[in-house]
């Protein structure tokens, strides 16, 4: 029986994650991807969707047939005894004060451009930002459903809007290009086009709030990301189309050079908002992701209990605040520290393999038939995407390692233990 509302419906489901994925991604990776592989990027979307649809697949079987808000440290505690559980959810917290406060500044970014604002009016926007996820986050998750679905479209038919503006696809561009001598560079556009896929692991701590979750979460999550591809692919097209790509400058702003090439120098401000509303939407995913983590820890008695308490909507309001809070002073800190945004994420992204690993590891233990096999093939994938991240992944390694020292000198006795 679920603890939390059921409430989420499966197009809202979809809204969500799609969202998610989509986040910032959309307006800076088929850019990076493009001048990384020019037309052989279209294979690379492909192949990307192609690979990450097992992990999706492993994430909706598991979602399916324990539905928790603990997400995938739950899941990784199932198979491998709660030790396991601890460290996951340290090093899945742990993205908190350097993954937020980056993503924080990404979203601040499109107005920081728009209008030259200073430091100082950017960490407002900043601080302002996570006040109005506060306030949505004090309502029931269909609420967040609702609006994000509604980012989901604005996202959507911005991308339609370029493909109609700029009469795509051109009759000169092959939609399925030779790859011909161009396999080598596959390899670097995966690298970079990898994040775009990396938010499903929280949208897995609110399958206990879907009306029907054993039936809806997993086909949410499956469309979602086949959505997210479509989108990407979509604007990948564009993007080789109109030539808004080949260095940081037009890649960091591919969106916002199609849009005013295509409708005049106004379009910035279109582009400026939908930028900001696609952060507000991933950003929004991972901290009710992360509120309900640190409250299902408190409700099994984990966490202190008075972080198990819910609002009258069946929201874990304290453990939202308390992610507020943190994220406010990691935002703050980092704008004191100036620290940049290529930093932060450094730090975040492997923690985020990590996890995605040890879950797919999870899947080959706890599922049964040819979900277990997919479950082995998605963990040999996000094993090579480990080694493909090489010294990024060190911090991530370091702090699991160190967090596994301390917790196995806290409970000696406790072991490890994998589920038969």
């Amino acid at each position: 029986m679920s603890r939390l509302n059921q409430e989420l419906s499966l197009l809202q489901g979809v809204g969500l994650l799609s969202t998610s994925l989509l986040g910032t991604g959309i307006f800076v990776i088929p850019a990076l991807a493009a001048t990384a592989a020019g037309e052989a990027s279209l294979w690379a979307w492909m192949l990307l969707i192609a690979l990450v649809l097992p992990v999706a697949f492993t994430f909706a079987q598991l979602g399916r047939q324990f539905p928790h808000a603990g997400g995938a440290p739950h899941l990784i505690g199932r198979a491998f005894g709660p030790r396991m559980e601890r460290l996951s959810a340290l090093l899945f917290l742990a993205v908190i004060p350097v993954g937020l406060p980056a993503a924080l500044s990404i979203a601040s970014g499109f107005w920081q451009n728009l209008f030259g604002l200073n430091s100082t009016e950017n960490l407002l926007i900043q601080l302002g930002t996570l006040g109005a996820m506060l306030i949505l986050g004090q309502r029931p998750a269909k609420a967040s459903g609702l609006i994000q679905g509604v980012i989901a479209v604005a996202i959507i038919l911005t991308v339609a809007l370029i493909w109609w503006k700029a009469d795509l696809p051109r009759s000169q561009q092959a939609l399925v290009p030779s790859i011909s001598g161009s396999w080598h560079l596959l390899p670097v556009a995966l690298g970079v086009m990898f994040w775009c896929f990396v938010g499903i692991e929280a949208f897995t701590h609110l399958g206990e709030e879907f009306k029907n979750p054993r039936r809806d979460f997993p086909l949410a999550l499956l469309f979602g990301v086949l959505l997210a591809g479509l989108v990407y692919w979509a604007c990948s097209v564009a993007v080789l189309s109109l030539n808004a790509y080949g260095n940081v400058q037009t890649d960091s702003g591919s969106m916002p050079l199609m849009l005013s090439r295509l409708f005049g120098e106004k379009a910035h401000i279109l582009a400026a908002l939908i930028g900001y509303l696609a952060c507000f939407a991933s950003m929004n995913v991972y901290i009710q992701g992360f509120a309900r983590l640190i409250w299902s820890l408190a409700d099994e008695g984990k966490l202190p209990n008075a972080l198990a308490s819910r609002n009258r909507h069946g929201v874990p309001a304290r453990a939202l605040l308390l992610v507020i809070a943190v994220c406010a002073l990691c935002a703050s800190l980092a704008h004191g520290l100036a620290l940049t945004v290529d930093d932060l994420i450094r730090y975040a992204n492997g923690n985020f393999v990590l996890i995605y690993l040890f879950s797919m590891a999870a899947g080959w233990v706890l599922l049964r038939g040819y979900a277990r096999h997919l479950a082995a093939f998605s963990t040999l994938l996000c094993s090579l995407v480990v080694l493909m991240l090489g010294w990024d992944v060190s911090y991530a390694l370091l702090l699991w390692a160190t967090l596994g020292v301390l917790d196995l000198l806290r409970h000696p006795v406790e072991g490890w233990s994998i589920k038969s």
